[in-house]
């Protein structure tokens, strides 16, 4: 019965299934890079100069870190997809709950659908990863962490390392993604199913504001310490306040995108529709808003860093460590916004009938196109509204340590880029599906 079940399901929502494949060839993709470092560097084979150039540097560390954090955040972007392509199922699975189906049942055949999606996406992520591997292993040459006498070498290692990574981290993903809903009793999964979960959870609310309340003491008390010392709990203090994101984003996301939509909803009713949905909605949304939370809070947060320090001393730091900063930064950032857009994709896809109905009742394809814009603008105004004022929180002890100052030095060039960026990745993550969407006849979709 499970086979049946995700079979299914499979072809019920392909489209939810690409973005979990999308987010397992991204993690297997850093995490054979990342192994084929480890062994490109390992010491054992290279001159004692080179050796103790590559431990000097810390290159070995690196690396380790970049594989630790890639199984972690990859962990992190299938939990997310899967939750959304759960939640999309939540009707089917209900039924199949009322007719019989055990709980366990419902979880294997989860966990079969995301397996068949990444297992695929892991074999082409480890020869990406080759690639990959490369272009690292050339920049830590040049910019001296390396020695130039010191080869690549291709591992074919990261095979099995990658399979095993995908396995586990989708299996893991689909048993916490359908977890609570498969032990729901068949008349309340019914429920849900048709209303949606309107309630945070028994423990998340006070988990989430014991998260923040976590930080914000924490904050205070680095702000007391040294450069050195507050530079190093930073990283807690960031982690604390995006836990705090994630478990009340549903509560978060609200009020948030009420602030952001104020000025968009008097430009149009698409605006006003767009505000409308979002907050009519938050659980949805907030899923998409929450990996946005993490890119704009931990890249503000890494970079301003680096912008603070050259504006004050003259200097960002060391060349090598810089560049080394701004990779992890960027492979983070990677992660979260993969997370995103496949969310923001999921949902536009999963509003077919009724962006059909819109079509049906007589709007147009240019008011509906309008809606899915300003949507997307919303989201990005709210991610950035938190992220910023996560990473100004996160910074300050820092800076004040430091410089003497709480107060970031962030070019207008770098916040107009993530602005941008980030009002890109929205766009075009809602856009794409809902021009998707209005293809073909309104009234078959309906009927279909």
């Amino acid at each position: 019965m499970s086979t049946a079940l995700a079979q299914a399901a499979l072809k019920a929502h392909r489209p939810a299934f690409v973005g979990t494949a999308v987010a397992a060839l991204f993690a297997a993709t850093v995490v054979s890079a990342s192994l084929m470092i480890l062994v490109s560097t390992g010491t054992h084979d290279v001159p004692a100069a080179a050796r103790h150039a590559i431990t000097a540097n810390g290159v070995g560390d690196i690396a380790t870190v970049l594989l630790i954090g890639s199984i972690y955040m990859s962990i992190f972007v299938v939990v997310s997809t899967m939750g959304t392509a759960v939640a999309q199922q939540h009707r089917e699975l209900a039924l199949v709950r009322a007719i019989g189906a055990r709980p366990r049942q419902v979880r294997r055949a989860v966990a079969l659908q995301a397996l068949v999606a990444s297992v695929p996406a892991a074999l082409l992520g480890f020869a990406a990863g080759g690639v990959l591997a490369r272009f690292w292993f050339h920049g830590m040459v040049t910019h001296d962490l390396i020695p130039a006498s010191v080869p690549f070498r291709f591992s074919w290692l990261a095979l099995p390392v990658c399979l095993a990574v995908a396995v586990v981290t989708t299996t893991i993903a689909a048993f916490l993604a359908s977890l609570r809903f498969s032990l729901l009793r068949p008349a309340r999964a019914l429920d849900e199913a048709a209303a949606g979960r309107r309630r945070l959870g028994l423990l998340r609310a006070p988990l989430g504001v014991l998260a923040f309340a976590g930080a914000g003491f924490l904050s205070v008390l680095l702000s007391q310490q040294s450069a050195d010392d507050a530079n190093q709990g930073a990283f807690l203090v960031l982690i604390l306040f995006c836990v705090g994101v994630g478990l009340l984003g549903p509560r978060l996301i609200g009020p948030a995108a009420w602030l952001v939509s104020a000025l968009i909803g008097r430009i149009g009713p698409g605006a006003r529709l767009a505000m409308l949905n979002i907050r009519s909605q938050p659980r949805r949304f907030s899923a998409a808003v929450v990996p946005l939370v993490l890119v704009v809070g931990f890249g503000v947060t890494k970079i301003a860093l680096r912008t603070t320090a050259a504006h004050v001393t003259g200097s960002a730091g060391s060349p090598g460590e810089v560049w080394l900063d701004y990779m992890g930064t960027a492979l983070y950032a990677g992660f979260a916004a993969i997370a995103s857009a496949n969310t923001l994709a999921m949902i536009s896809l999963e509003r077919r009938r009724d962006v059909a109905l819109l079509r049906v009742v007589g709007s147009q394809r240019r008011q509906i196109t309008a809606m899915a814009f300003w949507e997307a603008l919303v989201v990005a105004g709210t991610a950035l509204l938190l992220g910023a004022a996560i990473a100004g929180v996160t910074l300050a002890p820092i800076l004040a340590s430091a410089f003497g100052s709480p107060f970031p030095y962030v070019p207008w060039s770098l916040a107009a880029a993530v602005a941008l960026t980030t009002a890109a990745l929205t766009v075009t993550s809602t856009g794409v599906p809902v021009r998707w969407a209005m293809r073909g006849q309104a009234v078959r979709v309906l009927q279909g």
